[in-house]
């Protein structure tokens, strides 16, 4: 499915909404935690625990490339047993080129008003 696209409210910038995914992740997550809180609190503290480390890989300059996508991989591991949701949209082809037109064309309607506005 095509994600829609639309300006913001002002006008200035293309928005692309995830908000319905990110809150049927939480619904699950919500409804899992109530059915079994103390497994979903220990995967909560684990999920803490990995995204802190590859925070600390990522902010220190001289951490190896090799050590931030351990962290990394170790995130997305912590994080995939905690939500049974794939909140990436991904799109076939046809679909890639006409999202892509949709954010062309808005981008080119914000850049058009912009101009307008200058003298």
């Amino acid at each position: 499915m095509i994600p829609p696209v639309q300006l913001t409210i002002d006008g200035t910038a293309v928005r692309i909404p995830h908000g319905r995914a990110v809150a049927l992740a939480l619904d699950a997550l919500a409804l899992a935690y109530a059915e079994d809180p103390e497994t979903v609190g220990h995967l909560l503290a684990a999920h803490a625990g990995a995204v802190l480390c590859l925070d600390m890989a990522i902010c220190h300059e001289d951490t190896p490339d090799h050590i931030r996508e351990m962290r990394a991989a170790e995130a997305d591991g912590t994080r995939d047993a905690l939500l049974d949701a794939d909140l990436d949209t991904v799109l076939t082809a046809d679909d890639a080129i006409t999202l892509s037109g949709r954010i062309t064309r808005l981008a080119a309607h914000i850049r058009h008003h912009a101009a307008e506005e200058c003298p």
